[in-house]
Parts: structure tokens; C-alpha cells; sequence
């Protein structure tokens, strides 16, 4: 592996090359001073000719095995294979002597994700989880506004990622094998429960309804979350595939304000259509136009213009690879720890026996 005193570019082995692979580790990796996309795991002739398009001096693996046989040719292994694989994928990696990046959710239960990060401090090994909507723009702006007290004492948090698909897309993350750790409450519910604790810290108690709306569908596609953080704070988290009207991406209420943002952050989309960040002819990455500003204010609504503009703060994916590269050469703390990422697994965990049974469930803290 390469030593700490060098600068030469620190080499990943990417394992998948489906969405998360494709859309955002790969381009995120490439675009992140000090690391260099190496090897590419994936068996499929189709994202083989995908992936040698983009990165042209890329290799390839046909299984994770092959990685871990030239382990000492590597300095990190990112996962973003299906979600079963994460835990098997990651315990081998690390066994190997590789330092982990793992696409969320690290594991199906918090107690395999504690198990990995036993395994990582005992190795001696950075594992993180890539949570990267603690980098959305409207995240980032909620982050400032709170700490510059611009919401007084936040009491309510709603947070919203809905969609309107109305027929199935098929694969595994809409599979009811409980295997295969599908479903929205496991996908976009780490994002917006990773997300509420980020801002508001351990919860006491859980709520959950999870439905099975759209015909034929096997896992949860609308799924509401009800957190009580040990603060006092109240989130509330919605994600569905079934929403015909879209609400606020958050609505946030606190004691002396309260913040209304519309829309999602443009860096998926962009990455989606192949834009790069430090690319030429794409504008400055993760910054959004001025009508899609959110508004903060008191008694007044938003949608007819009540409350000032508050300015999005840009967008930044790339900081997350980039405190990798850093916490890989000088030892700083990841930035996703693995203990945040079974934390969220608690909530989440809760929130599927909550909507089971009916029932609001105790978190312990």
C-alpha cells in the first residue's frame, strides 16, 4: 500500500458499477485530488465498455476476490454493490488489510454494522459510509442557518424525499426478500434519518407507517417516519415513490422562524448527465439558481412570496472523498464514522418494527 510520507495518488478499487457506482463513486473518486480510480469489480461486459469509456486507464475485476489477492496494490476499497453484499463485501476487505468506503446503508442491522466497526478499530482501519446528502445544498444551508440561530430554538423538522413513479422500475431494491435489504425505508430513509440526527442528535422514540402502494410492488414505496429526539426536537421524514404532489424538501419550524425549501439539490442530476465537477462549460458545481432559493420567516407563507430568500449555500459531494483522501494520509476522523451509520440503523430498525406492529418503539441511548 502506498506510505503515508508520499504523495502519489492513493488507489481505489470500486466494487459495482450499477448506479451508485457509475453516477457517483467513480466520478466523485476521479475528481478528487489525491485518489485514482484503479480497478472497477464488475462482471458485466456492459458496464465494463461503460466504465472504459469514461476512465480509460481503468482495470478490472470480475469478482471481489481478485482485489483482495493483490491487496498490497490498493489503498482503498469502495462498495457500492447491492445491499447484502455490503457486509460480507466490507468484513473481506478488511481482513485483507483495506480501509472501506461502504455505500449506504452499511448493513441490514446495527449490530452487523458494530461487528465491522469492531472489526475496522481492531485492524487498525478507516471504515466510512457514504452518506452523501450531509452535503446536499439545502442541508448545508439548514446547517448554517441553524447555527447562526437565523430559526431561534428549532422545534419541528419535516423532510421530505418524494417522487412520482407510479409504475415499477424492477431489481433488487424492489424486491421483498427481506435479503436483499430493499425498500425505501433502507434507501432514501438512511439519507433523511442519517440527516435528522446529524442536526438534532439521538432519538428517544419512533413512529413509523410503511405501505405498500403500487401494484405488484413486494417492499415499502410510501413510508413516514416520526423521530423524538432526546432534545425535544420532532421529525417528521417522508419517503414514496407514490407522490403525485410533491411537498417541501424540508419545512422547518422553529421558535422565532421557520425555513420552507422547494426542490431537490441539482448534483445527482448533474452527475446523472455526465457533468464532472471541476469540468469545463457546467458552471460552478452545486450551485442552484436564485428562484429556487428557500424563504425564512414568520406567519407569512412562501408560496406567495411571504419571508425573505434565504441564498443556497453550493452543494458539495466532492468533500466527502475528499476528507477520505485526508483521513487516509494524515489519520483525521472519516467523515461518516461507522457508529453514525449503526445509530441510524437503531432508527431505522425501530421504524420497520413500528409500522409491523403498530406501535411506537423506544430507541436506547
Amino acid at each position: 500500500m502506498t506510505g503515508s510520507g508520499t504523495r502519489s495518488p492513493l488507489r481505489v478499487g470500486l466494487v459495482g458499477y450499477g448506479l451508485a457506482g457509475s453516477v457517483f463513486h467513480a466520478p466523485l473518486i476521479t475528481a478528487t485530488e489525491g485518489l485514482a480510480l484503479d480497478t472497477v469489480v464488475t462482471s458485466n461486459p456492459e458496464r465494463q465498455k461503460q466504465a472504459r469509456a469514461e476512465f480509460p486507464d481503468v482495470r478490472f475485476a470480475a469478482s471481489p476476490d481478485e482485489l483482495w489477492e493483490r491487496a498490497d496494490e490498493l489503498d482503498l476499497v469502495v462498495i457500492a454493490s447491492p445491499n447484502k453484499t455490503h457486509v460480507p463485501i466490507a468484513t473481506a476487505a478488511l481482513k485483507a488489510g483495506l480501509p472501506v468506503v461502504v455505500d449506504k446503508p452499511l448493513a441490514g442491522t446495527a449490530t452487523e454494522a458494530r461487528d465491522l466497526a469492531a472489526l475496522a478499530e481492531e485492524r487498525g482501519l478507516l471504515l466510512s459510509v457514504f452518506q452523501n446528502r450531509r452535503w446536499d445544498n439545502d442541508f448545508l444551508t439548514l446547517q448554517k442557518l441553524i447555527a447562526d440561530g437565523g430559526l431561534g430554538d428549532v422545534q419541528r423538522f419535516e423532510s421530505r424525499f418524494e417522487r412520482w413513479r407510479p409504475l415499477l422500475k424492477g431489481g433488487w431494491r424492489e424486491s421483498g426478500d427481506p435479503q436483499e435489504i430493499g425498500g425505501l425505508l433502507y434507501d432514501l430513509g438512511s439519507h433523511l434519518v442519517d440527516q435528522a440526527l446529524t442536526l438534532f442528535g439521538p432519538v428517544a422514540r419512533v413512529y413509523a407507517e410503511a405501505d405498500v402502494r403500487r401494484p405488484g410492488a413486494e417492499t415499502d414505496d410510501d413510508t413516514f417516519i416520526a423521530l423524538t429526539h432526546t432534545n425535544g426536537v420532532r421529525s417528521h421524514l417522508y419517503v414514496s415513490a407514490t407522490a403525485a404532489q410533491l411537498g417541501p424538501r424540508f419545512r422547518v419550524l422553529g421558535s422565532t422562524a421557520g425555513y420552507v425549501k422547494y426542490g431537490l439539490d441539482p448534483q445527482e442530476a448533474d452527475l446523472r448527465e455526465g457533468r464532472r465537477p471541476g469540468g469545463t462549460g457546467s458552471g460552478a458545481w452545486g450551485v442552484e439558481p436564485e428562484e429556487l432559493w428557500g424563504r425564512r420567516g414568520a406567519g407569512e407563507s412562501p408560496l406567495t412570496g411571504g419571508g425573505l430568500p434565504v441564498e443556497t449555500v453550493p452543494g458539495d459531494y466532492p468533500a466527502y472523498y475528499a476528507a477520505i483522501a485526508e483521513a487516509l494520509r494524515d489519520g483525521t476522523p472519516p467523515p461518516v464514522t461507522a457508529d453514525e451509520a449503526a445509530a441510524a440503523l437503531d432508527v431505522l430498525e425501530a421504524a420497520r418494527r413500528s409500522a409491523h406492529e403498530g406501535i411506537t418503539v423506544e430507541v436506547a441511548v
